[in-house]
């Protein structure tokens, strides 16, 4: 039997590339995107990827046409994915009082957003046609409310989440089901230059053996690790004035510009 396919955007290192080894062990052949491939491909090496189940992608999710071009590629060699993981991101604290971070707004936007989208997209038809096939989004539990100095990410998060859902009821009564995945505090490099505090920080690997349960399991909707769940539905719940109180000196999330 052909081996399933596993198409994951941002596998240079951190989340994605957990998520690739997962799926590696689970049998699948991978096709990983990511701006800086050498990192992939010593990645490989380094792990012992075998040559044959391994395609790596050079392509800038900021870049609709690259990253578009890069999942048409992925079908021409290995043919439609079984899954689609859109985890590309970046996270970036903004000031809106600054000019420049205006753009950094929009630059985490065009990757949270437009390139999860775009990610999609060339896989969009083909899954319908074949009537099967799964497309995760990973979100954030940042998502759910805005903590200061982290409007960009907390809105690009709420964003791909909103999105998801809607892309979810579209493809309904299509056979290809739409996953969404809000991580809480991984250990990533995205997250060891955080100033605050980060409750039930988890090991990468740990996060994606539970992703890909989560995945494998067809769950519309997962908060891991499940304690930030419990919190997640506290955050929700709470009214303003109280939420406010609470992050009230709270440290903000570092701008690009700050060390």
């Amino acid at each position: 039997m052909t081996a399933p396919i596993v198409f994951i955007t941002g596998a240079s290192s951190g989340i994605g590339q957990a998520l690739a080894w997962e799926y590696y062990q689970a049998g699948y052949t991978l096709a990983l995107v990511a701006r800086r491939q050498e990192a992939i491909q010593a990645w490989a090496v380094q792990r012992g990827i075998a040559p044959d189940r391994l395609r790596c992608y050079g392509a800038d999710v900021c870049d609709t046409n690259s990253i578009v071009d890069a999942g048409l590629a992925c079908m021409r060699e290995l043919g439609v994915p079984d899954v689609v993981i859109a985890n590309a991101g970046i996270s970036v604290g903004v000031d809106t009082a600054v000019r420049a971070d205006i753009d950094v707004l929009a630059r985490v936007l065009a990757t949270n957003n437009v390139g999860m989208a775009a990610t999609f997209h060339p896989f969009v038809t083909p899954m319908c046609t074949r009537g099967s096939g799964t497309l995760v989004g990973i979100g954030s539990v940042a998502g759910i409310r805005g903590l200061p100095g982290h409007g960009a990410y907390c809105a690009s998060k709420a964003a791909s989440i909103a999105y998801c859902e809607s892309l979810r009821g579209e493809l309904r009564s299509s056979g290809v089901r739409v996953v969404t995945i809000c991580p809480g505090y991984i250990d990533t490099p995205l997250t060891r230059s955080n100033r605050y505090s980060m409750p039930f920080l988890m090991p990468v690997e740990k996060f994606a053996r539970q992703a890909y349960q989560t995945i494998d399991a067809a769950c519309s909707y997962r908060v891991i690790p499940w304690q930030m769940a419990g919190v997640a539905k506290l955050l929700r719940l709470l009214p303003n004035a109280l939420f406010d109180r609470l992050l009230a000196g709270r440290p903000r999330k570092q701008r690009g510009t700050e060390h």
